[in-house]
């Protein structure tokens, strides 16, 4: 019976369903988290009289034919790059991106990664470095006699040094954007990795070109709707709920048909 191996689908389909929607749930906290979703695929189809057929020998045809479904699959898991609510936390080197952009991040292997998470600290040398101590890009060093730091919505980073009157400018912080986000690479802690997918990276100052803003003193939260994740949530329980029905029945239907005499 197909029916027991399209139950069998549905059900690893749902699983997978749940395993992303539990990931959303566990990153609802996670500062830049962006929420993902997950794009179901029929499977092929078994053409028993294939629409379009001929159906006599004077030339009538089958209107719709006969097609088996043979379950579903899992196509691709996507992610939504949409704008996050903003917290304000008052420290001078958390940044928020209000707009379409990443902060781009230097690894030790001298790659280029690219964040929404705009929690950052300075190291033992001054430089604006990322919790994992990788630096910000372009390198921006914060003099030792600094009083105070202001980044503006443009990006420029201003330091009240001890002994000026004058602000000094420090660097010009940069972003980066994609024609396709959503085929970026996820690497964990927050980082993202460039691919074919997502195109080359296109650079630019912020506020300028359609680049989004910074807002110092403020964090963007996960875009994750908790309501709307605990209903999907239970919409694929009971979607696995029934394909486990499915497969109960099959059953029972096989064990009907073996006891008949």
């Amino acid at each position: 019976m197909r029916s027991l191996d399209i139950g069998a689908t549905g059900m690893l389909a749902q699983q997978m369903n749940v395993d992303v929607i539990s990931n959303n749930i566990a990153n609802m906290t996670t500062t830049g988290h962006k929420r993902q979703r997950v794009d179901f695929k029929d499977l092929i189809y078994q053409n028993i009289s294939r629409p379009g057929a001929q159906s006599s020998d004077v030339g009538t045809i089958l209107p719709s034919g006969l097609q088996l479904g043979l379950g579903v699959r899992v196509g691709s898991v996507y992610r939504i790059h949409e704008q996050g609510p903003l917290q304000i936390t008052d420290n001078p080197l958390d940044l928020a991106l209000t707009g379409d952009g990443f902060f781009q991040i230097t690894l030790p292997n001298g790659d280029t990664a690219y964040t929404r998470s705009g929690i950052f600290q300075v190291n033992q040398d001054g430089e604006i470095v990322t919790t994992q101590g990788f630096q910000m890009e372009p390198n921006i060093v914060v003099p030792q006699d600094t009083i105070s730091i202001e980044i503006n919505q443009s990006g420029e980073v201003l330091a009240q040094i001890s002994g000026q009157v004058n602000l000094s400018n420090l660097g010009q912080i940069q972003l980066a954007t994609f024609i396709n986000s959503a085929g970026l690479e996820s690497v964990g802690d927050n980082l993202f990795l460039e691919t074919e997918a997502s195109g080359t990276a296109v650079t630019g100052n912020p506020g300028q070109d359609n680049f989004a803003t910074v807002r110092q003193n403020a964090l963007e939260n996960s875009n994750v709707n908790v309501v709307e994740e605990i209903t999907q949530l239970i919409t694929a329980q009971r979607a696995y709920e029934m394909n486990s029905n499915i497969i109960s029945t099959s059953d029972e239907m096989l064990q009907t048909a073996t006891q008949l005499r």
